[in-house]
């Protein structure tokens, strides 16, 4: 049984005269947090008895230090711990791939060879062109006769001869040369791709043992180069369909170490947060500029001019279907508990650290829907599909994006967000070009007027909906009139258009019910009262 030891990272006391051991510590399991992730490696050492320094190589390039555990057997007692980047020691040696380490060394002899014969060649060229020279000097300086110059032809013409050829034969050789160069460069590099990416990272360990042998050591620590984020697909068929849910998880890592067939276990938590719990202290009323407040209200912070409540209202008949599970989910084990929800997944991944997205599944889910059309034309004069998502808590969601696929086609993203305490969860399913909506003002049912010192502005808009689907469609229309602050002014709804009206909000909502090719006309008209010396720039 192993113990393990929670080591306080000290510059240790101890001298060791023995050659430090090295070893490479192996990534078996990883836990991801939204910021951070938990690291667990093994390695096999084989210690002397008595006092021995371990360098631990592989380990990830920034850690946690006080995080650190190092699990060893009875046998072994851990003294100290040091992480470092930067271990520089004689003894250190070279424990390469070997595979590449060959490959290496015949790239090396093969470029010695290729010189060799460039410089083979450039000394049959320099032979040439110093021939030719002493042929000319001496056909032109000095008096031969013909038996001689017979004798200088045929000499000439042999070493041109052999020269030629022997240029001919070294470009082939070079030629080959440079072709094996390639080979072994192209498979240098496929072997490097293969090869586990080396960090800088390393831990000094400094341990007393008790029984010479291999001894395992796990060692366990954070590091913040790492993050998960969750993520969705969601496709339906149609709006009698439930919603195919894929639970994924986006999983980024850039440690300095590849994680190689590692389990993979996905938290919500945040080992990184404060776990103090706050305290109250006096709590002081004090005034603020109020042109500051003003201000902000004239310039649109206050946002009075988009709409603030969005209640929507199940329609329909809601199906209930069978919660049948997929492969995927087969290897999901979700465990929640008071603080956060893990998903530990059975299926090894490979994780490079290469600061890029890897997409991670985690469960197939159905969810029974209830699906609605919201509009809020004085926004935004398209219609969005809704889908109402009952006890969705269950499911165990986090906040993400999502991507849509509707009717076999995509749509877009939205955001699922089940931080909220409403017992329904809606999803924007996107929007659907099927249904005309428009937001026209009626020009001669509109105008301002000018009464002694105030100034009456009326405003009148026809909103037209039509449905253009085959089948009839429930929709949940929203509009708004303004609303005042200030005494001076005053507003007058003068006409709902039949609408449920929330007086507190300014919010008008009907609940309509369109028929294929049905188009239906609502007229709102509200007036508005205050000093003509005075301008409202979001009216």
């Amino acid at each position: 049984m192993k113990k393990i030891i929670a080591i306080a990272f000290l510059v240790s006391a101890f001298t060791f005269a023995q050659k430090p051991i090295f070893t490479s510590a192996k990534v078996k399991a990883a836990t991801v947090y939204f910021n951070a992730a938990e690291l667990s490696q093994t390695t096999l050492v084989n210690l002397p008895v008595g006092t021995s320094e371990i360098v631990i190589k592989n380990v990830a390039d920034y850690l946690n230090e006080n995080t650190v555990q190092i699990g060893a057997p009875a046998s072994v007692t851990v003294l100290s711990v040091q992480f470092t980047q930067n271990y520089i020691s004689e003894y250190e040696i070279d424990e390469s791939n070997p595979i590449i380490k060959k490959v290496r060394d015949s790239i090396t002899l093969v470029k010695k060879d290729i010189k060799k014969i460039q410089i083979d060649i450039y000394s049959n060229q320099q032979t040439i062109v110093l021939l030719d020279q002493n042929q000319m000097v001496s056909g032109a300086n000095t008096g031969l006769n013909v038996t001689e110059l017979m004798k200088l032809v045929e000499y000439y013409k042999s070493k041109r001869t052999e020269l030629d050829n022997t240029i001919v034969v070294l470009q082939e050789k070079e030629a080959n040369a440079t072709k094996k160069l390639a080979n072994l460069n192209a498979q240098l590099e496929i072997n490097t791709q293969k090869e586990e990416k080396a960090s800088k990272g390393k831990l000094i360990l400094q341990v007393m043992n008790e029984v010479a042998g291999s001894v395992n050591l796990d060692i366990n620590y954070l590091t913040n180069s790492a993050s998960w984020t969750p993520f969705y697909d969601l496709r339906a068929d149609n709006i009698t369909t439930p919603i195919n849910m894929m639970y994924k998880a986006q999983v980024v890592q850039n440690s300095g170490i590849d994680w190689k067939k590692v389990k993979l276990t996905l938290s919500s938590g945040n080992p990184n947060q404060n776990n103090q719990a706050p305290l109250l202290s006096s709590w002081f009323l004090r005034y603020s500029n109020p042109y500051e407040y003003d201000d902000k209200f004239r310039n649109g912070d206050a946002k009075s001019n988009t709409l603030q409540e969005v209640v929507v209202q199940g329609y329909g008949k809601v199906t209930k279907y069978r919660d049948t599970t997929s492969s995927i989910s087969n290897f999901t084990t979700i465990n929640e508990n008071q603080l956060n929800v893990s998903f530990d997944i059975d299926i090894l991944y490979d994780i490079l650290s290469n600061g890029k997205v890897h997409s991670v599944a985690l469960k197939e889910i159905k969810l029974p829907a209830t699906y609605k059309y919201y509009a809020a034309p004085r926004v935004d004069k398209e219609a969005f599909l809704l889908a109402e998502i009952n006890d969705y808590s269950k499911y165990n969601l986090l906040s993400g994006e999502a991507n849509i696929i509707f009717e076999s086609l995509y749509v877009g993203k939205t955001t699922i967000n089940p931080n909220q305490t409403t017992d329904t969860l809606n999803l924007s399913m996107g929007r659907d070009k099927k249904i005309s909506i428009k937001r026209e003002k009626v020009v001669d049912k509109s105008g301002t007027k000018f009464l002694s010192s105030y100034k009456e502005q009326t405003f009148t808009y026809d909103l037209t909906v039509r449905n253009n689907k085959k089948e009839a469609v429930q929709m949940l229309l929203k509009d708004q009139y303004p609303l005042s602050t200030d005494k001076e002014i005053s507003i007058e709804l003068l006409d709902d258009g039949k609408a449920k009206v929330n007086t507190e909000t300014g919010i008008l909502t009907w609940d309509l019910k369109l028929q294929p090719n049905e188009t239906k006309k609502i007229r709102i008209s509200y007036k508005v009262r205050y000093p003509k010396d005075k301008i409202i720039d979001n009216l």
